[in-house]
């Protein structure tokens, strides 16, 4: 397996329209790229699910892997909005409102993201450039 605890990682749901803009947006604040990405439905997503005992085939989570902890949902969300730059950063804030609350919100939107913003038939390829930051 590839590199897991160098950098953090964030996993998502690699056909989701949500998902790939989210990561697309972190990767525009993460200038110094201390972000490293895979998609759940990727080799590498799979071994992290089935390493730390979650679910392999329930994509609903975003999920990030950081210092051999992990986040999902709403806390892993707020964990990578506290290390990107600019405003972005002040919804770290939120991490003060019960877990139960946020996930419930992150929840309702989770259900409905592909109704709401659609679906990719494949996964999203980066581009050239970007292709270092990604595990397959």
């Amino acid at each position: 397996m590839a590199a897991v605890y160098d950098h953090p990682v964030i996993l998502f749901d690699g056909v989701c329209n949500l998902c790939n803009s989210g990561v697309q947006f972190v990767i525009r604040h993460d200038p110094e790229h201390i972000f490293r990405f895979a998609s759940l439905q990727s080799t590498y997503g799979q071994q992290i699910l089935s390493k730390y005992d979650l679910p392999l085939n329930n994509y609903n989570s975003f999920i990030l892997l950081t210092n051999h902890k992990i986040y999902t949902r709403s806390s892993a969300a707020l964990m990578v909005a506290k290390q990107l730059q600019g405003f972005i950063k002040l919804l770290y804030i939120f991490i003060a409102a019960p877990k139960f609350i946020r996930d419930g919100i992150y929840n309702i939107i989770a259900k409905n993201r592909y109704k709401w913003f659609g679906k990719k038939n494949e996964c999203w390829i980066p581009t050239p450039e970007l292709k270092s930051l990604f595990f397959e």
